[in-house]
């Protein structure tokens, strides 16, 4: 089925009032990995239009078991505000338009209200699709590296010093699309988390070359 063509997917997101279908993706993968525990810290890269910020908010649990969602996207930049979507989200969804790329981990924590980190580190960041599947690979291998960067911090060679945003324990799931980059990300993150796997959601399109890694247990 094309992009263009509304799916099952696209009809329940708009029966159950989630922002996108890829709503359903986060869904499949809380239900199998179970990475969001009630109460949990929840950095968000890359949440507009806000389907995994829904997820997410659903999965801390009632208001009184706390938690909170930080949302982080550029796409909204242009007007000026990265906004949460009024079903499924509370108040403890904040939102924050900033550019991934150039982000710091203190800056994320501030805005969040954190002192020491995230639990849960979400990467749904897709790069603008140019058609040439090398050039879209690497671009997205960049997107994902950059998250696990700023989640692990100083647990790479090259950035000696840094704690990074992913409290110890913590899980991480990045987007990207299949290639051998993909793979060196996954050699990479095997050396850091106590479990590491690859997973397709199925509400992922049979077109898309989108898959997820599961990093869980940060050492």
């Amino acid at each position: 089925m094309s992009a263009g063509v509304a799916d099952f997917f696209c009809r329940e997101a708009q029966r159950l009032r989630y922002a996108a279908r890829s709503a359903f993706k986060l869904l499949q993968i809380q239900k199998r990995h179970q990475i969001i525990r009630p109460g949990a810290s929840v950095l968000d890269l890359g949440c507009a239009p806000g389907a995994w910020l829904q997820v997410a908010c659903q999965s801390l649990g009632p208001l009184d078991k706390g938690g909170v969602v930080l949302g982080v996207d550029v796409k909204a930049c242009l007007f000026h505000k990265v906004k949460a979507p009024a079903d499924h989200c509370d108040e403890r969804v904040k939102t924050v338009c900033a550019d991934v790329m150039r982000l710091d981990s203190r800056f994320l924590l501030d805005h969040a209200q954190l002192e020491h980190g995230f639990s849960v580190v979400l990467s749904d960041m897709c790069p603008r699709v140019s058609g040439i599947g090398s050039k879209d690979t690497a671009l997205s291998f960049e997107l994902g590296f950059k998250a696990l960067r700023l989640a692990v911090g100083g647990r790479f060679k090259l950035e000696p010093e840094g704690h990074g945003l992913l409290l110890p324990g913590g899980a991480i799931v990045i987007k990207l699309l299949e290639g051998e980059e993909s793979q060196g990300l996954f050699k990479l993150c095997e050396g850091m988390f106590r479990s590491v796997v690859w997973t397709r959601p199925k509400a992922t399109r049979s077109s898309s070359r989108e898959i997820y890694l599961i990093c869980k247990g940060l050492k």
